[in-house]
């Protein structure tokens, strides 16, 4: 069985801050619930321009292929600037959001199943806005769909649609950093 593993990196980062993982051994851990190899894995999440030196070797380090790294596929999107004025005291509040991220993953999700190049699918993300995508290679496509992600922070609408829940709570210390 062909398997592809998507990660919202984002997510993973927001879960990170409380309990510490390393990708390589969470991969490891998907592997094995997989009972057999990862066909391609792909990371997606939105980085700042220029990005720091941390953050380039980060995805240097995730591109690498085992033992050293997890050999995920790197795509990276803008963050976009943000203004958000107060009408009531004139003040503006600017921040850097995400642009085209869960963009990006539905439609990965969805070329990907249409082009046959997973059976199952695995994907780490917590978000419901996937929604329709999953719908359809679940109905459409009959693709298998494994949902990996935090109990806190797992969307229902997700978790209904998966044929399996990898739960990386249940994980730990298997994929402690």
């Amino acid at each position: 069985m062909k398997t592809v593993w998507i990660i919202d990196g984002a997510y993973l980062f927001n879960y990170g801050k409380t309990r510490q993982f390393d990708y390589l051994k969470l991969r490891r851990e998907l592997t094995k619930a997989n009972g057999g190899p990862i066909y391609e894995g792909y990371y997606l999440n939105p980085t700042p321009d220029p990005a720091t030196d941390a953050q380039n070797a980060f995805h240097t380090w995730i591109k690498s292929a085992p033992p050293k790294g997890p050999k995920l596929r790197v795509q990276l999107y803008q963050l976009k600037d943000m203004h958000n004025k107060c009408p009531n005291y004139s003040m503006q509040f600017d921040r850097q959001v995400q642009k085209g991220v869960d963009v990006g993953i539905a439609t990965l999700i969805i070329k990907l199943a249409a082009q046959n190049v997973y059976d199952r699918l695995i994907l780490s993300a917590g978000d419901g806005d996937f929604e329709d995508a999953i719908s359809y290679i679940k109905s459409d496509l009959h693709k298998e769909f494994w949902l990996n992600g935090a109990q806190t922070s797992l969307s229902t609408d997700l978790q209904s649609y998966a044929d399996h829940v990898q739960w990386l709570d249940d994980m730990h210390p298997a994929i402690d950093r």
